[in-house]
Protein backbone atom coordinates (compact mmCIF):
# COMPACT_ATOMS: atom_id res chain seq x y z
CA UNK A 1 0.00 0.00 0.00
CA UNK A 2 0.97 4.02 -0.69
CA UNK A 3 1.18 5.79 2.65
CA UNK A 4 -2.08 8.11 2.89
CA UNK A 5 -2.02 12.06 2.42
CA UNK A 6 0.22 14.37 3.72
CA UNK A 7 -0.24 18.10 3.57
CA UNK A 8 2.38 18.18 0.79
CA UNK A 9 1.15 15.12 -1.12
CA UNK A 10 0.97 16.55 -4.65
CA UNK A 11 2.27 19.72 -4.47
CA UNK A 12 5.32 19.09 -2.85
CA UNK A 13 8.12 16.64 -3.85
CA UNK A 14 8.50 15.83 -0.61
CA UNK A 15 11.92 12.91 -0.95
CA UNK A 16 13.66 11.75 2.34
CA UNK A 17 12.57 14.95 3.79
CA UNK A 18 12.12 13.59 7.67
CA UNK A 19 9.14 14.88 9.82
CA UNK A 20 6.32 14.58 7.24
CA UNK A 21 3.38 13.01 8.56
CA UNK A 22 -0.07 12.41 7.77
CA UNK A 23 -2.74 15.21 8.05
CA UNK A 24 -6.32 14.13 8.68
CA UNK A 25 -7.46 12.98 5.73
CA UNK A 26 -4.26 10.67 5.57
CA UNK A 27 -5.40 9.17 9.06
CA UNK A 28 -8.78 8.38 7.88
CA UNK A 29 -7.60 6.82 4.70
CA UNK A 30 -5.23 4.49 7.32
CA UNK A 31 -8.10 4.17 9.60
CA UNK A 32 -10.53 2.77 6.45
CA UNK A 33 -8.33 0.80 4.77
CA UNK A 34 -6.73 -0.82 8.45
CA UNK A 35 -10.50 -1.69 8.58
CA UNK A 36 -10.77 -3.30 5.16
CA UNK A 37 -7.89 -5.52 6.02
CA UNK A 38 -8.36 -6.63 9.11
CA UNK A 39 -10.11 -9.88 7.84
CA UNK A 40 -6.67 -10.82 6.07
CA UNK A 41 -3.92 -12.71 8.36
CA UNK A 42 -0.84 -10.89 7.54
CA UNK A 43 2.27 -12.58 8.46
CA UNK A 44 4.56 -9.26 8.29
CA UNK A 45 4.31 -5.92 7.97
CA UNK A 46 7.49 -4.06 6.33
CA UNK A 47 7.64 -0.25 5.99
CA UNK A 48 9.57 2.52 4.32
CA UNK A 49 11.28 4.10 7.31
CA UNK A 50 9.60 7.52 6.76
CA UNK A 51 7.41 8.61 9.00
CA UNK A 52 4.05 8.93 6.57
CA UNK A 53 4.42 5.33 6.02
CA UNK A 54 5.04 4.16 9.27
CA UNK A 55 2.09 5.90 10.51
CA UNK A 56 0.20 4.40 7.77
CA UNK A 57 1.85 0.90 8.53
CA UNK A 58 1.03 1.25 12.37
CA UNK A 59 -2.77 1.50 11.51
CA UNK A 60 -3.12 -1.41 10.05
CA UNK A 61 -1.01 -3.49 13.06
CA UNK A 62 -3.01 -1.24 15.52
CA UNK A 63 -6.21 -3.32 14.00
CA UNK A 64 -4.40 -6.81 14.75
CA UNK A 65 -1.78 -7.43 12.80
CA UNK A 66 1.34 -8.22 13.43
CA UNK A 67 4.46 -5.50 14.94
CA UNK A 68 5.81 -3.43 11.71
CA UNK A 69 9.66 -4.32 10.43
CA UNK A 70 11.20 -1.00 8.69
CA UNK A 71 13.69 -1.59 5.35
CA UNK A 72 15.12 1.34 3.92
CA UNK A 73 15.00 -0.50 0.80
CA UNK A 74 11.45 0.58 0.57
CA UNK A 75 12.16 4.08 1.65
CA UNK A 76 11.06 6.65 -1.20
CA UNK A 77 13.24 7.46 -4.51
CA UNK A 78 16.23 9.63 -3.15
CA UNK A 79 15.26 12.85 -5.29
CA UNK A 80 18.76 14.67 -4.45
CA UNK A 81 18.05 18.65 -5.38
CA UNK A 82 14.83 17.95 -6.19
CA UNK A 83 13.91 17.52 -2.78
CA UNK A 84 11.38 19.90 -0.78
CA UNK A 85 10.52 21.33 -4.65
CA UNK A 86 6.97 22.59 -5.93
CA UNK A 87 6.22 20.05 -8.32
CA UNK A 88 5.16 22.89 -10.72
CA UNK A 89 8.52 24.30 -10.87
CA UNK A 90 10.42 20.92 -11.22
CA UNK A 91 8.00 20.46 -14.59
CA UNK A 92 9.78 23.08 -15.95
CA UNK A 93 13.01 21.54 -15.47
CA UNK A 94 14.77 19.45 -19.05
CA UNK A 95 15.02 16.33 -16.64
CA UNK A 96 11.27 16.44 -16.05
CA UNK A 97 10.60 14.83 -19.59
CA UNK A 98 13.18 12.42 -19.11
CA UNK A 99 11.43 11.25 -15.68
CA UNK A 100 8.06 11.18 -18.06
CA UNK A 101 9.13 9.50 -21.25
CA UNK A 102 12.42 7.51 -20.54
CA UNK A 103 12.38 6.42 -16.79
CA UNK A 104 15.41 4.42 -16.74
CA UNK A 105 17.79 6.97 -17.55
CA UNK A 106 16.89 9.54 -15.53
CA UNK A 107 18.78 10.35 -12.25
CA UNK A 108 18.34 12.89 -9.98
CA UNK A 109 20.62 15.97 -9.52
CA UNK A 110 22.99 16.80 -6.53
CA UNK A 111 24.66 14.63 -3.89
CA UNK A 112 22.66 11.44 -2.63
CA UNK A 113 20.29 11.86 -5.98
CA UNK A 114 19.22 8.48 -7.12
CA UNK A 115 18.34 7.12 -10.59
CA UNK A 116 15.17 5.36 -10.82
CA UNK A 117 16.72 2.36 -12.30
CA UNK A 118 18.34 2.30 -8.72
CA UNK A 119 15.49 2.65 -6.51
CA UNK A 120 13.64 -0.43 -8.36
CA UNK A 121 16.76 -2.57 -7.99
CA UNK A 122 16.53 -2.18 -4.57
CA UNK A 123 13.17 -1.95 -4.19
CA UNK A 124 12.33 -5.32 -6.52
CA UNK A 125 15.48 -6.83 -4.59
CA UNK A 126 13.74 -6.09 -1.42
CA UNK A 127 10.56 -7.74 -1.92
CA UNK A 128 12.50 -10.89 -3.50
CA UNK A 129 14.14 -11.45 -0.03
CA UNK A 130 11.32 -11.42 1.46
CA UNK A 131 9.47 -14.07 -0.48
CA UNK A 132 12.45 -16.03 0.32
CA UNK A 133 12.42 -15.27 4.21
CA UNK A 134 8.40 -15.69 4.64
CA UNK A 135 7.76 -18.59 2.42
CA UNK A 136 5.60 -19.15 -0.53
CA UNK A 137 2.40 -19.41 1.78
CA UNK A 138 3.21 -16.38 3.07
CA UNK A 139 1.16 -12.94 2.90
CA UNK A 140 2.67 -9.61 4.05
CA UNK A 141 2.08 -6.36 3.22
CA UNK A 142 4.89 -3.35 2.18
CA UNK A 143 4.08 0.18 3.15
CA UNK A 144 5.90 2.36 0.94
CA UNK A 145 5.80 5.30 -2.00
CA UNK A 146 4.36 6.03 -5.15
CA UNK A 147 6.98 5.64 -7.46
CA UNK A 148 8.99 2.74 -5.52
CA UNK A 149 5.24 0.86 -5.79
CA UNK A 150 4.78 1.20 -9.44
CA UNK A 151 8.24 0.33 -10.00
CA UNK A 152 7.50 -3.19 -8.20
CA UNK A 153 4.65 -3.17 -10.28
CA UNK A 154 5.90 -2.54 -13.83
CA UNK A 155 8.80 -5.55 -12.30
CA UNK A 156 5.79 -8.31 -12.11
CA UNK A 157 4.15 -7.23 -15.47
CA UNK A 158 7.67 -7.42 -17.03
CA UNK A 159 7.52 -3.87 -18.00
CA UNK A 160 10.25 -1.87 -19.24
CA UNK A 161 10.82 0.82 -16.39
CA UNK A 162 10.20 3.47 -19.52
CA UNK A 163 6.37 2.47 -19.50
CA UNK A 164 6.33 3.04 -15.54
CA UNK A 165 3.78 6.36 -15.63
CA UNK A 166 1.51 4.27 -17.35
CA UNK A 167 0.76 3.08 -13.93
CA UNK A 168 -1.12 5.12 -11.65
CA UNK A 169 -0.61 4.46 -7.42
CA UNK A 170 -3.10 6.69 -5.30
CA UNK A 171 -2.31 8.21 -1.28
CA UNK A 172 -3.39 4.34 0.27
CA UNK A 173 -4.57 2.45 -2.38
CA UNK A 174 -3.48 -1.49 -2.24
CA UNK A 175 -1.85 -3.17 -5.03
CA UNK A 176 -1.77 -7.15 -4.45
CA UNK A 177 0.67 -9.38 -6.34
CA UNK A 178 0.98 -12.64 -5.63
CA UNK A 179 4.03 -14.46 -6.73
CA UNK A 180 4.97 -17.95 -7.89
CA UNK A 181 8.59 -19.81 -8.78
CA UNK A 182 7.30 -18.98 -12.41
CA UNK A 183 5.78 -15.36 -12.97
CA UNK A 184 4.48 -12.85 -10.51
CA UNK A 185 0.61 -12.35 -10.76
CA UNK A 186 -1.07 -9.13 -10.45
CA UNK A 187 -4.29 -9.57 -8.65
CA UNK A 188 -5.02 -5.98 -7.81
CA UNK A 189 -3.27 -2.47 -8.97
CA UNK A 190 -4.43 1.34 -7.08
CA UNK A 191 -7.55 -0.25 -5.00
CA UNK A 192 -8.97 2.45 -2.84
CA UNK A 193 -11.86 0.61 -1.87
CA UNK A 194 -14.30 3.38 -3.30
CA UNK A 195 -17.05 3.98 -5.57
CA UNK A 196 -16.73 5.50 -9.33
CA UNK A 197 -16.64 8.99 -7.79
CA UNK A 198 -13.28 9.75 -8.75
CA UNK A 199 -12.86 8.19 -11.80
CA UNK A 200 -12.42 11.24 -13.81
CA UNK A 201 -10.99 13.68 -11.02
CA UNK A 202 -7.57 13.04 -11.95
CA UNK A 203 -8.52 15.00 -15.37
CA UNK A 204 -8.81 18.06 -12.90
CA UNK A 205 -5.05 18.21 -11.52
CA UNK A 206 -3.23 17.06 -14.67
CA UNK A 207 -3.52 20.36 -16.52
CA UNK A 208 -0.90 22.35 -14.22
CA UNK A 209 1.74 20.21 -15.73
CA UNK A 210 0.17 18.86 -19.15
CA UNK A 211 -2.55 16.23 -19.32
CA UNK A 212 -0.19 13.21 -20.57
CA UNK A 213 2.47 13.90 -17.27
CA UNK A 214 2.56 10.93 -14.64
CA UNK A 215 2.32 12.51 -10.91
CA UNK A 216 6.08 12.44 -10.17
CA UNK A 217 5.89 11.30 -6.20
CA UNK A 218 2.61 9.70 -6.65
CA UNK A 219 0.25 12.73 -6.61
CA UNK A 220 -2.66 13.08 -4.43
CA UNK A 221 -5.10 10.46 -6.56
CA UNK A 222 -8.71 11.74 -5.67
CA UNK A 223 -7.98 14.80 -3.17
CA UNK A 224 -6.97 16.56 -6.50
CA UNK A 225 -10.45 17.15 -7.34
CA UNK A 226 -11.65 17.73 -3.94
CA UNK A 227 -9.01 20.19 -2.77
CA UNK A 228 -9.18 22.07 -5.93
CA UNK A 229 -6.50 20.18 -8.30
CA UNK A 230 -3.82 19.66 -5.89
CA UNK A 231 -2.08 16.86 -7.74
CA UNK A 232 1.00 17.62 -9.76
CA UNK A 233 2.75 14.94 -11.86
CA UNK A 234 6.42 13.38 -11.49
CA UNK A 235 6.62 10.01 -9.42
CA UNK A 236 3.40 7.98 -8.48
CA UNK A 237 2.38 4.87 -5.98
CA UNK A 238 0.89 2.65 -2.39
CA UNK A 239 0.78 -0.90 -2.86
CA UNK A 240 2.21 -3.86 -1.37
CA UNK A 241 4.18 -6.36 -2.74
CA UNK A 242 4.43 -10.02 -1.48
CA UNK A 243 5.86 -13.10 -1.01
CA UNK A 244 5.88 -16.32 -2.38
CA UNK A 245 2.36 -16.34 -2.12
CA UNK A 246 0.07 -13.41 -2.05
CA UNK A 247 1.13 -9.86 -0.91
CA UNK A 248 -1.23 -7.38 0.28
Amino acid sequence: MRHGLTATTGGVLTGWTPGVSLDDRGRAQAAALAARLAPVRLDAIISSPLERCLQTAEAIAAAGGPAVRQDERLGECRYGDWTGKPLKRLAREPLWRVVQAHPSAARFPGEGGESMLDMQHRAVSAVRDLNATLGAKAAYLICSHGDVIKAVIADSLGMHLDMLQRIQVDPCSLSVIRYTPLRPFLLRMNDTGGGVEGLAANRSGAAAHGESDAAVGGGAGGAAAADGGLAAPVGGAGGAAPSGGTGR
